[in-house]
């Protein structure tokens, strides 16, 4: 027996975590019985009780009682009281790398990876599978704008969101898989960069079959050249397939893809060089599972972005505000190169550090990042439970980037309740402004005044 056959009793804890959420998603359309728990009631919790999902809000343990399976996420310590009550009751705990092994040892798992761009890669293939026609199931960490929510359990093919952190992909066997980039993060875990990119490499090397990868990031290029086994390399240079001619506006982008035998001329509904990379690895990865380029055109044109990723919230006093997950240097730099690429002059940056060991490990990485940047303005960061023993805030990462000396006029904010009277000092130095971070960032564009 395994969590995913119909009818077994499963209790999630933490379910309203965006990953487990769409799992408990999965598991129900699987014919699983589901309960879960969290500590405070949300939407999320709501939309699961609609599916028949028993939630409580709390832990309590009597709430795993008479589940079969229990799961659990990351964010939960070992010594929450279900999990120990469930150990004793005698329930099958299984981690979620346990969990990603046992789905694709009974599906065929297209993954997709990287430090960052998963979400919305995966959200990308999810697009091109419905084109071509394909029911596939699905697990990531956001809803699909356009198809429906984070979890599916479709037919044959399950699209996956596939996440290193904290060793979740160590596990998983995928049918195919392809990879983004690779920038140090989750250090805490694994130690050092080259730990990490070992970790990508043993990914690489169990994937049975297809691997694409991003041949412009040197992250990927070095994993890849670990791995054992040989990879199908995507990029705007030397590589097995090639993209050229990429055009960004503010609202689009468009490239060319060439292969073996094709030229494609791809069109996104989105902008940014960093949406082109992560469709063109969709895009030959489709193509390795044999989907059609009429699909894969469909699929990608049909692609409207995924929620927190660049995503525009609105108008403030004529200018436009956007909300991006971005929290890693890597990634905030392509969010600020799509940003001026999109013809934005004056770029103010609201960052929110997420976590004291990344702040800590990163401090001087992150302050190049803001190069592009016109004004920014740092928060404190947003611990996501990490104790703090030292102190850290978010201070350290401002005065890097005022020592790099870049053009950017940089202020620290202690407080996030803070950030919009800041704003309003500096409103007539910008023609956006872009929230950056994986934490509580963008709830600051409710406080704006005149925010439409």
């Amino acid at each position: 027996m395994t969590v995913f056959d119909p009818g077994v009793r499963v209790h999630i804890v933490g379910v309203g975590g965006a990953g487990m959420s769409g799992l408990a998603r999965l598991l129900v359309e699987s014919g699983a019985r589901v309960s879960g728990s969290d500590l405070a009631d949300s939407v999320v919790l709501e939309e699961l009780r609609t599916l028949g999902v028993s939630v409580a809000v709390g832990h309590d343990a009597s709430n795993a009682t008479g589940a079969e399976f229990v799961l659990w996420s990351p964010a939960v310590q070992s010594d929450n009281v279900e999990l120990i009550a469930a150990r004793e009751g005698g329930a099958v705990l299984l981690s979620r790398a346990e969990v990603l092994a046992d789905l694709a040892r009974a599906r065929p798992v297209v993954g997709l990876t990287g430090t960052h761009g998963k979400t919305t890669a995966t959200s990308m293939m999810v697009h091109v599978m419905k084109a071509a026609g394909r029911d596939a199931g699905r697990l990531l960490g956001a809803d699909v704008i356009g198809v429906g929510s984070n979890g599916h359990a479709g037919i044959g093919d399950v699209v996956v969101e596939i996440d290193e952190s904290y060793g979740t992909f160590a596990l998983v066997r995928p049918h195919a898989l392809g990879l983004l980039n690779v920038e140090a993060d989750h250090l805490d875990h694994y130690g050092t960069l080259a730990s990490l990119e070992r970790a990508f490499a043993e990914l690489i090397d169990r994937t049975s079959g297809p691997v694409v990868i991003w041949n412009d990031d040197a992250g990927s290029q070095r994993v890849a050249n670990i791995a054992a086994r040989e990879v199908v390399r995507v990029g705007t240079g030397d590589s097995d397939w090639r993209v050229s001619d990429v055009t960004v506006s503010r609202h689009d982008a468009r490239f060319t893809l060439h292969g073996p035998g094709v030229e494609e001329f791809l069109t996104l509904s989105v902008t940014g060089v960093h949406n082109v990379a992560d469709a063109a690895v969709v895009a030959v990865l489709a193509a390795q599972l044999n989907v059609s380029f009429d699909a894969i055109t469909s699929g990608l044109t049909n692609f409207r972005g995924a929620p927190r990723r660049f995503e525009l919230l609105g108008s403030w006093r004529g200018v436009d505000v956007y909300e991006s997950y971005a929290h890693l240097p890597g990634e905030i730099t392509a969010i600020l190169s799509a940003t001026r690429a999109a013809g934005y002059e004056r770029v103010t940056a609201v960052f929110q550090p997420h976590r004291v060991t990344r702040t800590i490990a990163l401090v001087e990485d992150f302050a190049p990042s803001f190069d592009l940047a016109s004004t920014v303005i740092v928060t404190d960061i947003f611990t996501a439970g990490e104790a703090n023993p030292t102190g850290v805030t978010g201070e350290v990462i401002a005065a890097a980037i005022t020592r790099r000396g870049a053009g950017a006029t940089t202020t620290y904010c202690a407080s996030i309740d803070d950030v919009p009277d800041v704003l309003e000092a500096v409103h007539d130095d910008g023609d956006v402004v872009v929230f950056l971070g994986a934490g509580d960032v963008a709830s600051v564009a409710t406080k704006l005044r005149g925010m439409t």
